[in-house]
């Protein structure tokens, strides 16, 4: 894997020539193609579902297998999703920084990048972990890849409620980490992953709707008024908040499970309501202020599945 060759001449281009990138510059090129920001939130359902499967604290060395195999494969989705959006991710203001469109990492190089992680991922989930965990985290690479990125997000506003899905699928790799079969537990987990998502990403995408615009992607803020985008997000959110009190009674969960739900779900609908109030009559973003509703929603999955952890310690 090489870096595009960074010296650029006046007389070809017009422009002045740039400084070579430095092997430090490269090497965080590769490392921002794993997007490491999107890898935390996904193994952050991952560890705890594992102590929900465990009913107390796994393996040291299972977990540590779960979590680098786990970050291979996301890192490999990533960097694949980048490849493929490259054309999107210079136009976009949020995303024109990443190595690609600053030409630091090559599109066949972060290719053949990818690919490798993909590969590597697979069989290291496989040879350490069980061969379910290794076939689900391919699945969820392939979906992300394929589904979400080739085929969803460039035509249809229900992009990030099909193509979300792909982010579901930790939930159901903790688990079969640690019992190497599936049960309703991890699948309640992976719905309450599955409808948080869309008021998580609807409101990052309101505050850069104008860059999605420019992009020609038909993220649903970009088609529809702040007062429907609202509206919806106010309807996952009551789907997600009833989800993940239906864990109590399949997973047999203790009165602090639910407790946190209960307190966690309760702030998370204020906060999609005030999203909802503040929409009537504008669209304008500052009077929107979506991004209260993405930074709590980033706290609320962080809290609840903490909570999914500690649970099963307190019942022993």
């Amino acid at each position: 894997m090489t870096a595009v060759d960074p010296h650029v001449s006046v007389a070809r281009t017009g422009a002045p020539a740039t400084a070579p990138a430095s092997a430090r510059d490269v090497v965080a090129a590769y490392v921002g193609l794993m997007k490491p920001r999107i890898i935390e939130l996904l193994l952050l359902t991952t560890v705890p579902v594992m102590f929900l499967a465990q009913q107390g604290v796994p393996s040291l060395g299972l977990v540590v297998a779960t979590v680098l195999g786990g970050t291979l494969s996301a890192g490999s989705a990533n960097a694949l999703n980048c490849v493929y959006d490259a054309d999107i991710d210079e136009r976009m203001r949020r995303t024109r920084r990443r190595a690609l469109p600053r030409h630091i990492v090559s599109a066949r190089s972060a290719l053949v990048f990818g690919l490798a992680l993909g590969v590597g991922s697979t069989l290291w989930l496989g040879l350490l972990v069980n061969w379910l965990s290794a076939a689900l985290a391919l699945a969820a690479n392939v979906f992300y890849v394929v589904g979400y990125t080739m085929i969803l997000k460039r035509r249809t506003t229900q992009n990030i409620v099909w193509g979300g899905a792909a982010g579901c699928f930790p939930a159901l790799i903790g688990w079969t980490a640690v019992r190497d079969e599936l049960a309703w537990a991890p699948v309640v987990l992976f719905l309450v992953v599955f409808f948080w998502t869309p008021p998580h990403f609807w409101a990052l995408a309101i505050r850069y709707r104008e860059d999605y615009a420019a992009a020609d992607v038909p993220m649903l803020p970009v088609v529809a008024g702040a007062r429907a985008v609202a509206r919806q997000i106010v309807g996952y959110s009551y789907l997600m908040v009833a989800t993940s009190l239906l864990l109590w009674p399949v997973a047999d969960m203790g009165a602090f499970y639910v407790g946190a739900a209960v307190l966690l779900g309760g702030a998370f609908l204020v906060e999609a309501h005030r999203l909802l109030a503040r929409s009537r009559g504008t669209d304008d973003v500052v009077a929107l202020r979506p991004m209260r509703l993405f930074h709590w929603s980033n706290m609320y999955l962080t809290l609840l599945f903490l909570a999914v952890a500690i649970d099963p310690l307190l019942k022993r």
